[in-house]
Parts: structure tokens; C-alpha cells; sequence
């Protein structure tokens, strides 16, 4: 069995792969920001920071709250229409994701691999890993869902943290220290497991359906890395996601069965509206594609080279940040730029979200937590 020291390298080289800007000094020299011709109004609506964002997070919205947190361990709920503080909580070290919650319970993962829930600030319990984690964690149930970067699922009761059970399969000798596919579609849990997607029943961790979005290709296992990378995004029973530097498709979670799949590069989460399907590639070119069938709509390197993150659908619009944490709205029917907003200055570090319909969330690895509303 491979040694831990040796297990870590191998996901930290993974890691690394994932960054692609980050691991290179030669990047090619961004794109000048496009020029908006005909621009929609957007304004900011509040702003509150935490200390840094340098690892998975995801802005978790529930019951007009949005849930973030940043490196130090600082928890916080934030009112989605104003940014009042409505509580904050201490996870008592470094954070490597977070974070998950049902409105109640809020679960973030600590770089010492502790797994620790809190309630309305106050920590409940905590529970140590056996390895380390770069997907949020899943509140659902009162249940909480751990996937690690050994692809290994971990259930746990919220209420009092006890151990329920543990889904394994055998894995690749190299894993993607990136968020991958961790959600929940009615009574199913669904997961990232490489490239497939699986439904798990929730209360006992055995399987209902295994599907493959795509299939591994290369002459090595780093060519061959095609982990599912999340957040996905949700139609209905439909999740659409992308498969780490090679493909984006969309698996029917009722059924198990793949809808469609086309080959596409790139690292970062997908994005969509009830009709389209958006993504960026290595390089940032950005696809937008009919959701129902994964045909090409149309394509933009207005934006290449500016290190995208996942984007949002908002209104017409189709929004990415980039690396100087400027967000970039596109219509979504043509890929022309409509509104360009400014935030710290820092790279945007989570997949923005859209709250209440007409509240964009951001979060920038500087700290900054922002909401917008276009107009």
C-alpha cells in the first residue's frame, strides 16, 4: 500500500495540475478587458470580508442566508439582502473546505482534517479524517456527507456526530485535490467518483446507479486524471458537470443514465440556465451550449487567458470572475459583454451564486464577500 507521505506528494502534484496558472511562470499574457458597448446597469449592495480564501468554498445559501468562511477558521451567516451578520463561529483551525449547511448546521472541513459542524456559530462536534478533503461537505437529512480527495464518501448523524457509514471503491494511484461532485437529488446522494457519477442511498451508503460521464484517455495517469469537478449544476433531475481536463456532459440523476457528453478541456466548474450550459477551457475560452442536447451555441475568446472561475447564469446574462476580481456579465443568447463589475482586486475564488433571483454572490481570495444586483 502506498505510504501516506508518498500519497500526499501524489495528491499535491494533483493539486497542482489543477491550479494550471499556478504552476506555471509562463502563462500567456491575458486579454485586455473587452470593451461594453451596450451595457446593463448593475450596482453593488453590501460588502463584508473574512480573512483570505484560498481554499474550496462554496457560498451556501439557505432560507436568506448565505454561509462563508475563509482561511483562519472564521464561520459566518450573512442576511442575504443586507450582509448583516446573523452569526459567527470559530472551526479552530485553517479551513481546506466549506462549507456546507441545511439553514441549521453549517459543516466546514479543517486542514487538520477535522471535520467540524456548528450551529448557529457554536460548535457541536468534530471528528477527525483519515484524509484530506477539497469538496464542501453535504448537509442533508441531518446527515453530513464527507467525500475526500481518496474519493472515500463518509456519513455521519448531525446531530451528534456519530458514525453511520463509509462508501469505498477501488481507486487510481493519483486523485484530484480539487471540489468535486458532492449533492443531493430527493432521496439520493449523488457523487463523484473519477469519472462517474453515482447515486448512493443515503442511509446506507449502497449503491442505486453508477454512470460514466466519460472515459479516461492519456498515456499517463496524469493525462488520464478526469475526476468530476463540482459544484454541478441542476435542471430538474439533470446534472451537467465537468470531467477535470477533458470533457462536460449531463447525467439524468432519476434514471442514471448520460444525456450527452462532448470533449472540452479545462478545470473549472460549469455553469447554466434552464436552456444553456457554459464553460470555459484551459485557455478561457468560453462555450455556451444547449442544455438539452450539448450542441454549440456559440463561443468567445474575448476573455482568454484570465484565469475564469466557474461562472453563474443571472437573468440574461452569464457571469465569470476573473483573476484582478473583476466579474464579467455575457448575454447568454450571444456571448457579448453587458456589464463589467469591480470587486477587491484579488482573484474570485468561489462560483459566484445567485440568490433570491436577483443577488449575486461573490467571494474573492483577498476576503471580500460582495453582492451585486444588475439591473
Amino acid at each position: 500500500m502506498m505510504g501516506v507521505a508518498h500519497t500526499a506528494r501524489r495528491l499535491l502534484a494533483a493539486a497542482c495540475l489543477a491550479a494550471v496558472a499556478g504552476c506555471a511562470s509562463d502563462r500567456p499574457k491575458p486579454a485586455p478587458l473587452p470593451v461594453v458597448e451596450s451595457p446593463i446597469a448593475g450596482r453593488q449592495v453590501w460588502s463584508a470580508r473574512v480573512g483570505g480564501v484560498t481554499f474550496p468554498l462554496n457560498l451556501a445559501v439557505r432560507q436568506g442566508r448565505v454561509h462563508v468562511a475563509g482561511d483562519d477558521g472564521t464561520v459566518l451567516a450573512l442576511d442575504v439582502a443586507t450582509g448583516r451578520e446573523i452569526w459567527r463561529g470559530d472551526a479552530g483551525g485553517r479551513l481546506a473546505a466549506g462549507v456546507g449547511t441545511d439553514g441549521r448546521f453549517a459543516a466546514v472541513v479543517t486542514r487538520a482534517q477535522e471535520l467540524v459542524l456548528m450551529d448557529a456559530g457554536r460548535v457541536v462536534w468534530r471528528k477527525k479524517l483519515d484524509a484530506p478533503v477539497a469538496t464542501p461537505p453535504l448537509v442533508a437529512g441531518e446527515r453530513v456527507f464527507v467525500l475526500g480527495v481518496d474519493r472515500v464518501v463518509h456519513a455521519y448523524d448531525a446531530i451528534d456526530g456519530r458514525y453511520l457509514w463509509v462508501f469505498k471503491r477501488p481507486g487510481d494511484a493519483l486523485t484530484l485535490a480539487q471540489a468535486g461532485v458532492l449533492a443531493a437529488y430527493q432521496d439520493t446522494l449523488v457523487v463523484g467518483q473519477g469519472t462517474r457519477l453515482v447515486g448512493l442511498d443515503p442511509l446506507r451508503g449502497s449503491v442505486r446507479w453508477d454512470t460514466a460521464l466519460t472515459t479516461p484517455r492519456g498515456t499517463n495517469e496524469v493525462e488520464r486524471l478526469a475526476d468530476l469537478v463540482g459544484p454541478p449544476v441542476r435542471q430538474g433531475s439533470v446534472f451537467c458537470m465537468r470531467a477535470f481536463q477533458s470533457a462536460v456532459g449531463c447525467i439524468d440523476a432519476e434514471r442514471g443514465t448520460l444525456r450527452w457528453v462532448q470533449n472540452l478541456g479545462g478545470t473549472e466548474a460549469v455553469g447554466g440556465s434552464e436552456q444553456m450550459l457554459f464553460a470555459a477551457d484551459g485557455s478561457d475560452r468560453i462555450s455556451a451550449r444547449r442544455r438539452g442536447s450539448g450542441e454549440l451555441a456559440w463561443t468567445s475568446e474575448l476573455l482568454l487567458n484570465r484565469a475564469l472561475s466557474a461562472p453563474a447564469a443571472v437573468g440574461s446574462a452569464v457571469v465569470f470572475g476573473d483573476f484582478e476580481g473583476h466579474l464579467h456579465f455575457l448575454d447568454q443568447a450571444t456571448g457579448k459583454p453587458v456589464l463589467r463589475l469591480p470587486t477587491d482586486g484579488s482573484r474570485i475564488a468561489a462560483p459566484p451564486v445567485l440568490a433570491d433571483n436577483n443577488t449575486l454572490l461573490v467571494a474573492t481570495r483577498g476576503g471580500g464577500i460582495y453582492a451585486f444586483r444588475p439591473e
